[in-house]
């Protein structure tokens, strides 16, 4: 598998990510074995998980097979940090918990460090300065390599790589951010790309796939075995089953047809190709999902079809993004 810069960094990653958020609750110790075993041996190098992902479990499993499966040298693993659950409060994005985080992260996963690790969101009760020394803090220590945020706005992210350019050498430059991307969710084009491109930050877009309705599996109703049938992340899917997104989804279905290959081929490469991308994340739940998924590594786009699906999924965007006096 290509192998890509992450941002401005040195640091070099597989041009896809393996997405852990179903491990350890609807993925188990088996399946994931054999999801990270067939990520390994296609070349796969960025796995992505979080410290809440399966309440922990998901770190954990992870740094099971890390044990025996996968040597540890061979994986560039990203975590998250900041997320609580806490009804009244949703992010803790201070010092003390984030390190604490750190800490319980690495022992799940049975390392002393992690390569990539990323504020989960933006905490609007905690001073970001606190959020980013307490990041600088566990890059000295040795058991961050490289961080990054996940979920930040537009003036969030050009805020935070600001603050930490603002003394170079004293603080660890923003390699990441880690936000939902697709052709049914192009809202980072905004402000979030434009940022990162600008400051050379890489882009690791998650549910790259529409949560899985790119694929095509909803055309035609919810598979009984689909996300958008189970209990918990079927308010997760439903937003992206409406007519406009039905429309987007008929245009990569047509583009499949006409390429000889499938919907998720299509909809992954053009997301995985776009400007300021470094790794999408994918989040296949079984082997099989997976394969699928990194068979697109031999596919590139014609620039036709490219223009033809920016077209159809094209977010509207006036002032202020674009130059007001051709509006």
């Amino acid at each position: 598998m290509e192998q890509r810069q992450l941002g401005r960094t040195g640091l070099r990653v597989s041009r896809i990510g393996l997405g852990t958020l179903t491990w350890g609750r609807d993925v188990d110790e088996h399946g994931a074995a054999d999801l990270l075993k067939a990520f390994w041996e296609a070349g796969g190098t960025l796995v992505d998980t979080a410290d809440v992902y399966g309440d922990g479990e998901a770190e954990y499993l992870l740094g099971r097979l890390m044990e025996g499966l996968v040597p540890r040298r061979d994986l560039v693993i990203s975590t998250k940090a900041g997320s609580v659950p806490d009804p009244d409060r949703r992010f803790d994005c201070s010092r003390g918990h984030l390190l604490a985080a750190l800490d319980a992260s690495l022992a799940r996963l049975g390392t002393d460090y992690v390569d990539v690790w990323h504020v989960h969101a933006y905490d609007p009760y905690t001073p970001l300065e606190e959020t980013l020394q307490a990041v600088d803090a566990a890059i000295a220590s040795g058991r961050v390599r490289y961080a990054g945020v996940s979920n930040f706005c537009g003036w969030q992210l050009a805020k935070a790589a600001t603050w930490q350019l603002a003394a170079p050498g004293a603080r660890t430059r923003l390699a990441s951010t880690q936000m939902e991307y697709s052709l049914l969710q192009r809202g980072v084009e905004r402000e979030v790309l434009p940022a990162a491109l600008d400051l050379g930050i890489g882009m690791l877009p998650s549910s790259p796939l529409g949560r899985g309705v790119l694929t095509g599996k909803y055309r035609n109703g919810t598979p009984p075995d689909s996300r958008g049938a189970s209990e918990h992340l079927a308010p997760f899917v439903e937003p992206y089953l409406d007519d406009t997104a039905g429309r987007i989804v008929d245009a990569v279905t047509t583009a499949a047809d006409g390429l000889a290959v499938t919907p998720l081929q299509v909809a992954l490469a053009w997301v995985r190709d776009r400007p300021g991308v470094t790794a999408p994340i994918v989040g296949a739940r079984t082997a099989q999902q997976l394969t699928a998924a990194l068979s697109v590594e031999a596919l590139s786009l014609p620039d036709e079809i490219c223009r033809a699906l920016d077209d159809v999924s094209a977010p509207v965007h006036r002032y202020p993004d674009h130059d007001w006096s051709t509006l």
